[in-house]
Parts: structure tokens; C-alpha cells; sequence
């Protein structure tokens, strides 16, 4: 299939610390790809294509685009917007049609988890039913960890870090003022998976070492359990550092710290999560008798590009390369993937996963990775997440002390649709 034509990137769902290292990928190899005549961004993900607020990268200025490398956050704008099946949401997916064709749009590629490859294998189907000639490529992005069909996800290696980090030295604040503050509770993300937190398993390189309890939604969670491991680490040391994934629960459905009320579902239908290191705390103090103190990191978390991982940054940037490389050749509605190789030294190639094999799969940490006791990791855990976490990236730092980051001018193209909702 030879095409000949426009190309657009958008990024979608929780922005992450490498997600632009991807978009530069993308970019940059577009720019050097001789079937693609023009290199476009859609801001804030999906939305922008709908409501056709796309800018031209092609006048933006090259160092901005080289800064995507150490610029943290989606630098084109994300957004968390599910489209639903054909039949539900046809004219969306019509819409989205109908904006590449009114600016000659030929290259699609979506940055994104599940949600997002969902989006893309669906308008790709639209696009071959109205034949339109339409190249779709999924570029991997999430910190959870949990996209099916590939090894890992860019965006994790870099959140372990920066969260193993803070284990380490908020760890070692709970060991100094032990007979004070005498537990920490540090929550992570993942809610249906438990990565993140099992990553965690790299910080405790000793008995001494936090975190001494990693609890993953995977192994059911138990008030009863809990308690009794609080009782038996504090026995042993005299004090707790405890990691909770947000999502832990009851193995039933039911969250630990499940929000309730009007904002108890995000726009993809999710329930809403946080507040389960306070609800930790809470168990602790009173059925464990002694202080707890409580660390949430939030958001920051998935944005610390200040000390990411190189291994990541290069593997994000890797996987928006070839996306652009294989759509060049032709091939269409996959998503590329990183393939680990076996060997005692870690080495990782780029596969190709079809885009309905990964929106309709989830990878959980496997049982293997967590101790028998379901309240830790084992060292195949640690042997799995380490190499995806080495190497640091270098941050240009601005007159001020504080490093400087990429923001576009972002020269929109003219609208050439009646404007979404008006036809």
C-alpha cells in the first residue's frame, strides 16, 4: 500500500515523564519520512481532532522539539475522552474522518493505553469501511504498566524510580525519628495493577531498608492480615514503612479507599480512587496502637522527569520512531511493543502487537513476582523492574536554578469544518 499524505500525533490519558520523548520520536522521524508531507499535533488528544484544534509542528522551533526529551507532561496536550463502540459513538468516529480528510491526513498515531488503542482499532475499521486511505499506528504509554502485548511500558521504569527513591529517603526519616513517628504509609498508583508498588521491592536492599510491607491489588487485602503484619515488623524493628497500591481491595470489587458521591467516576467510567494511605493510618494507629504518619505523592509521581530513567527516555523515544518507520512501510492498526531478550545482560527490541489484542488486554503483576505472603516481592520482581530504571537524563537548567522545559507556540491550522455539533 503506497501513501502519500499529512500525518498527525496525539497523546492521550495521564501524562507521564517520557510520553514526549515519544512524541519526539514520532516527530522527528516524520520530519526525515519522505511519504509524509506535513507533520501535524491534534492538542489535548482525541478532543483536538473533534473539535479540529490541531497546530503545525513543522513551524514549531527544532531545540523546543529536541527539549520534548527532558520535558515531563504531555507537551501537546492530553485528554482523558473515551470513545465507545461504533455503533455508540459513529459520529464521533465520522467526525475524526471528516477533519483528516479536510487537512489531507493520511498518518495516524495515537500515545496512549488501552483506552486509546481502542480508539484507534475502531477508526481504523471506519476508515477502510469508507475507504479512506488511512495508516494507524499505537505508540505504548502508561506508568501502570498494565498495556497486554508487550514486555513493559514506557512511562514505568521512570515512575519506579522516582517513587523507589522516595521510599529510600523517607524511609530513612522514619528510622531517625523512629521513637517519634514511629510508621509511614506511602501510597502509589495502580489501580487494577499493582507495578508500580511492587517496584517499590528495589528500595529494600536490606532488613533496615524501607519499604518492610508492599501490599498490590492483585493479593486480596484483609484489615486482619494487615494488622498483623504491622505487628510483627514493628516487633522486629521497632518501626514501619508500609507502600499501598491504590487499588488494593478485597478481591471482591470492592476498593480500599473507594471515593463516593458526585465525582466517584472519572469520564472513562473508572471508579475513583485515593485516600487509602490515610485509611492505612487510620488501622494503624488504632489497631496497631502506635503513630503513623502518611505520604501521597499524587500526580507528581508520574511527571518526574528530574530524576527519570535514560533507559526509558530511550525506549519512549524508540517506540514513536518506529511507529513512524513502520507506517512508512505500509503497515497499519498495530501497536508497537518492547520485546525484552534473554541473556544476563538486559537488551530490548521493538515488536508489533495488533491494536485489538492490546485495547481488550490486561498484564498483572504474576503471582511469581510476589512472596508468599502476599505482602512483598520476590527477587524476580526486582530482576524484572531494575534494568528498565538505570541511567539518569540530563535536564537543562535555566538562569533561575530550575531546569527548563518545552511549551510550543502551537500555530493552529485554519478550520476548514463546520464546527463539531453544528452540521
Amino acid at each position: 500500500m503506497s501513501i502519500k499524505g499529512n500525518c498527525i500525533v496525539a497523546q492521550s490519558g495521564g501524562p507521564t515523564a517520557v510520553i514526549n520523548s515519544s512524541a519526539c520520536g514520532v516527530i522527528q522521524e516524520a520530519f526525515k519520512t519522505d511519504c509524509i508531507t506535513g507533520v501535524f499535533a491534534a492538542h489535548n488528544g482525541v478532543l483536538g481532532v473533534l473539535d479540529e484544534d490541531i497546530f503545525d509542528l513543522t513551524r514549531e522551533d527544532t531545540e523546543q522539539i529536541e527539549g520534548l526529551k527532558r520535558s515531563p507532561s504531555s507537551a501537546l496536550g492530553s485528554c482523558r475522552h473515551k470513545l465507545k463502540s461504533l455503533d455508540q459513538s459513529r459520529a464521533d468516529y465520522e467526525r475524526i474522518l471528516e477533519v483528516f480528510r479536510a487537512h489531507d491526513i493520511h498518518f495516524f498515531f495515537y500515545i496512549g493505553g488501552n483506552d486509546s488503542m481502542d480508539t484507534a482499532h475502531k477508526l481504523s475499521i471506519l476508515a477502510k469501511e469508507e475507504a479512506w486511505p488511512l495508516i494507524v499506528m499505537g505508540v505504548p504509554k502508561t506508568i501502570d504498566n498494565d498495556l497486554a502485548c508487550t514486555d513493559h511500558c514506557p512511562g514505568y521504569g521512570s515512575v519506579a524510580k522516582y517513587n523507589a527513591t522516595i521510599a529510600m529517603e523517607a524511609g530513612r526519616d522514619t528510622e531517625a525519628l523512629y521513637t517519634h513517628d514511629t510508621s509511614t504509609v506511602m501510597e502509589v498508583m495502580g489501580r487494577n495493577a499493582g507495578w508500580i508498588a511492587a517496584a517499590m521491592g528495589v528500595a529494600h536492599r536490606s532488613p533496615e531498608d524501607a519499604p518492610h510491607l508492599i501490599y498490590l491489588p492483585e493479593i486480596p487485602f484483609t484489615v486482619e492480615k494487615f494488622v498483623a503484619d504491622c505487628k510483627k515488623v514493628h516487633k522486629e524493628l521497632g518501626r514501619i514503612f508500609v507502600i499501598a497500591g491504590e487499588g488494593i481491595n478485597d478481591g471482591e470489587g470492592n476498593y480500599v479507599a473507594e471515593q463516593k458521591g458526585t465525582f466517584a467516576k472519572d469520564s472513562f467510567g473508572h471508579t475513583q480512587l485515593g485516600g487509602v494511605a490515610e485509611t492505612l493510618k487510620g488501622i494503624i494507629e488504632s489497631e496497631v496502637g502506635i503513630k503513623a504518619r502518611y505520604i501521597k505523592c499524587g500526580t507528581a509521581q508520574r511527571n518526574g522527569i528530574h530524576f527519570a530513567s535514560r533507559t526509558d527516555r530511550d525506549e519512549a523515544y524508540l517506540v514513536g520512531q518506529k511507529a513512524v518507520q513502520h507506517a512508512a512501510e505500509g503497515t497499519t492498526g498495530f501497536m508497537v511493543t518492547l520485546e525484552r531478550k534473554s541473556g544476563k545482560l538486559y537488551r530490548c527490541e521493538t515488536g508489533l502487537a495488533p491494536l485489538e489484542e492490546v485495547a481488550n488486554g490486561e498484564k498483572k503483576v504474576p503471582r511469581e513476582f510476589i512472596n508468599d505472603e502476599g505482602n512483598g516481592v520476590t527477587q524476580a520482581m526486582i530482576d524484572y523492574v531494575a534494568p528498565l530504571m538505570q541511567g539518569e537524563v540530563e535536564i537543562k537548567i535555566a538562569p533561575d536554578g530550575l531546569p527548563e522545559y518545552t511549551r510550543f507556540e502551537r500555530h493552529n491550522l485554519p478550520q476548514k469544518c463546520p464546527k463539531r455539533g453544528t452540521q
